[in-house]
């Protein structure tokens, strides 16, 4: 199963939610949608319609920049991160 990391600004919105998850799925769509079943209403802030996912969320697979057609081997990390703004 991939690790999956969530940032911890959305943690904020799911309380009760764990940082680290360990999740079974192809690609970083499944990953995402296995995630919602666990977490109701994550999808909705990561993926929109196309779907392809949200422009100020980045995600990361083995360290690499990922879409959501990116396949996730078992042994993967997966970063979900927030794009940051501001001056």
């Amino acid at each position: 199963m991939a690790t999956v990391l969530l940032p911890r600004s959305l943690l904020a919105l799911f309380p009760g939610a764990e940082r680290r998850h360990a999740v079974d799925g192809p690609d970083v769509a499944a990953i995402i949608d296995r995630l919602d079943e666990r977490i109701p209403g994550l999808r909705d802030r990561l993926v929109e319609s196309g779907p392809r996912l949200r422009p100020h969320i980045n995600v990361f697979v083995a360290g690499l920049p990922a879409a959501l057609s990116t396949p996730v081997g078992a042994a993967d990390t997966v970063h979900v991160i927030p794009a940051v703004s501001g001056g």
